[in-house]
């Protein structure tokens, strides 16, 4: 008989009812008005019941530290496949090509782990990028993300193939469901990691990630749990390239039909709608700031993405002013990206900012002052007032690409 994890003493229990009180979940209530009686699908092992029993009648059972013998169990590098509608989001790649690293560097195999509906022709795509296997579930009530069954069917997984790592995106998909695995496997989870690479002596994940504001670095380990589990950043790794030919296992799933069922059901999908190119996935990239002054000055920034064909970002300033959406923030606060080109309007360019678009390859700045901390990485700087510079690039870049 397997020892839940929380426990009533009802020899110790008064029924006083204080924890019924005390759960933020609704998890406790008076079973036929005896004892207190815990519904596991509900508790989150919280403590707030324990701290508030004055008779110690609740217990916790603690988790005890994993013995190496039991860490060797654990075997392989796993990446989470985000995908919508079939289409697979760029992350997903860039996992693969990171946890190929990981996975040669620990000699183990790397994995692929896909949930959906109707997407079996999309494992080849993951073997070709370099995933060993490809764990598969193919079911009509996965067509699209809901929190509770895309995260019981990837716990189960990981019950009955005790991966070593197991790797997200930190998107918000990714975000929502990796935290529920974490939680119900029992293990810890580093979030927003822009590095990863196995410790040569130990063999330990190193999980780095900003920390304080993005003022330093933290690398962070779980030396006895397993899986190991991160998110990683978008668009700071590089993706993996894919190889004709290269071939795979493909592991179809089967999944028991209790673990697919939802208490909550999608009426409708609203998609934002905007006119320039999503940030996360662009190449080019112009984005404006607090020199931009007022809101309906975002006309001038969205002229220039629109000739080159761009993504629209933004500062933390301008969001927060309520100037632009939240989707267009870049920086340590919103979204990392990538991009080929990146023209900054008006940013003086904080720290925080800078953590999420440094690693462009190219930077173009248009501020007036000199001293502006955006100028310190850009790769080419423009002093100037950016209400005269930027229409002037608009024109320019029209005449040439003929729009």
């Amino acid at each position: 008989m397997t020892e839940l994890p929380i426990r009533i003493d009802e020899e110790q229990c008064t029924k006083c009812t204080l924890c019924v009180q005390a759960c933020p979940f609704d998890a406790i209530s008076m079973e036929k008005k005896q004892f207190p009686y815990i519904d596991l699908e509900k508790c989150t092992l919280c403590g707030a019941c324990v701290e508030a029993c004055k008779f110690e009648a609740i217990s916790i059972k603690e988790k005890a530290a994993a013995k190496a013998e039991d860490l060797d169990a654990y075997k392989d590098v796993w990446v989470f496949v985000e995908q919508h509608e079939g289409k697979i989001n760029s992350v997903t790649y860039e996992l693969l090509g990171e946890g190929r690293k990981l996975a040669d560097d620990l000699g183990m195999d790397l994995c692929a782990v896909m949930l959906g509906s109707g997407v079996s022709d999309k494992a080849d795509e993951l073997t070709s990028r370099g995933a060993d296997k490809v764990y598969l579930v193919d079911k009509p009530e996965l067509e699209y993300f809901q929190d509770e069954p895309y995260a019981r069917v990837p716990v189960k997984l990981v019950e009955d193939y005790k991966p070593n790592i197991f790797l997200c995106g930190a998107t918000t998909i990714g975000r929502s469901l990796v935290s529920r695995v974490a939680v119900a496997a029992h293990v810890g989870l580093t979030a927003d990691c822009t590095e990863l690479a196995i410790d040569p002596e130990t063999k330990q994940l190193l999980q780095t990630r900003p920390a304080f504001g993005g003022n330093i670095m933290a690398t962070i380990i779980s030396p006895n749990a397993r899986p190991q589990m991160a998110t990683v950043r978008h668009k700071v790794m590089k993706e993996a390239e894919p190889r004709a030919g290269r071939k795979g296992e493909v592991l179809i799933q089967e999944i028991a039909q209790d673990l697919l069922t939802s208490r909550t059901k999608r009426l409708k999908f609203v998609q934002e709608i905007e006119s320039t190119v999503n940030i996360a996935e662009a190449d080019i990239i112009v984005s404006g700031g607090r020199g931009l002054q007022k809101p309906e000055n975002f006309s001038i920034v969205r002229e220039l993405a629109e000739a080159l064909g761009a993504g629209v970002g933004a500062s933390r300033a301008a969001v927060d002013a309520d100037w632009i959406p939240y989707s267009h923030q870049v920086g340590q606060t919103g979204k990392t990206v990538c991009p080929k080109l990146y023209i900054a309007c008006g940013i003086s360019g904080q720290i925080q900012h800078l953590a999420g678009m440094s690693s462009a390859d190219v930077i173009v700045a248009i501020n007036k002052d000199p001293d502006a901390p955006i100028f310190k990485v850009a790769t080419y700087g423009i002093v100037g007032d950016l209400f005269e510079i930027v229409p002037m690039l608009t024109n320019e870049f029209r005449k040439i690409l003929g729009n």
